[in-house]
């Protein structure tokens, strides 16, 4: 079949010196690259550094048969190539072992990874960043079209240092909040780090906060971080950020006949005074919904 195809490209373009073997090559090659596809998405093209940069990566079977992807002869299967600004390349990363994965014909599959937590990106800038696929059965790589994103740094709003309870050596944490705009909304980020150490334990959205009101923050005996902000019209978010920046607690609260504001008790503590969190507002508005036999003009079974 592919002699027969060389011969007719041949004849069609016999006023062209192209030999029939280069184009039989040419047809090789092109089978060759249609064997997997790759697709890299991101959710969005900015994000602050040391946030959670979440690379999504589609790989699509065109072999015309199942698949194996695998490592082999110390050719990693899936990877990652980042340049910075200027091209340079952004280290090797440290992609952690990924099982092998089995496709069937023409199906596709997706992959999520974290490049934040692989690859150095925390320099403000553009990265051109693109996903590659090595197929052992062919002893080659299969790439995605380059995506390209920017790191940057948000609007710092607050800043408080404390010290770790039972750390030692006098070991301490900062706690930051951060704004950054985007073109439809302003998101809220905290960010928890050892700035001695050089250490960012983590760095994420708390959501979105209308531009205007400034988020509360206070922190507790522990040491532990509370934050409320206005989230939308009447409506409030509240998150406890731990001292490794894990999340512990996060919730919504509907404003009521007053704002919902910090109150610190007498031992130490800080709770939220005011307005009703989403769920109890939701459960008493169905609370408040009439019976079907109650309702004016309405009789139980009637059309």
């Amino acid at each position: 079949m592919l002699l027969r195809f060389a011969a007719a490209a041949h004849a069609v373009f016999s006023g062209v010196k192209i030999p029939a073997v280069l184009l039989a090559f040419c047809m090789v090659a092109g089978a060759a690259n249609a064997q997997i596809g790759v697709q890299l998405k991101f959710s969005r093209l900015q994000y602050i550094a040391y946030e959670p940069l979440i690379a999504t990566v589609s790989i699509t079977n065109r072999a015309g048969r199942d698949i194996d992807l695998r490592d082999d002869a110390g050719e990693r299967w899936f990877g990652f190539e980042v340049t910075g600004e200027g091209g340079q390349s952004v280290g090797a990363g440290t992609m952690p072992e990924t099982p092998p994965l089995h496709i069937e014909a023409g199906k596709t599959v997706t992959r999520k990874i974290d490049l934040s937590a692989q690859f150095p990106m925390q320099e403000f800038g553009p990265y051109h960043v693109r996903a590659h696929v090595y197929f052992a059965d062919l002893g080659r790589y299969f790439y995605s079209p380059a995506k390209v994103v920017e790191i940057t740094d948000a609007r710092p709003v607050w800043k408080q240092s404390v010290g770790v309870p039972g750390g030692s050596g006098g070991e301490t944490r900062t706690y930051s909040l951060l704004a950054n705009r985007f073109p439809d909304h302003t998101s809220l980020y905290v960010r928890v780090e050892d700035q001695s150490r050089g250490v960012v334990y983590a760095t994420y959205s708390l959501g979105r906060i209308i531009a205007f009101d400034e988020p509360h923050a206070e922190i507790d005996r522990e040491n532990r971080l509370h934050v409320l902000h206005c989230s939308a019209p009447r409506t409030w978010s509240y998150a406890l950020i731990g001292l490794n920046g894990q999340m512990l607690a996060h919730s919504s609260i509907i404003e009521t006949k007053s704002r919902p504001h910090f109150k610190r008790t007498a031992d130490g503590e800080v709770v939220v005074i005011g307005g009703m969190t989403e769920t109890a507002a939701a459960q008493a508005a169905q609370k408040n919904v009439p019976k079907l036999s109650t309702r004016p003009g309405t009789q139980p079974g009637s059309d």
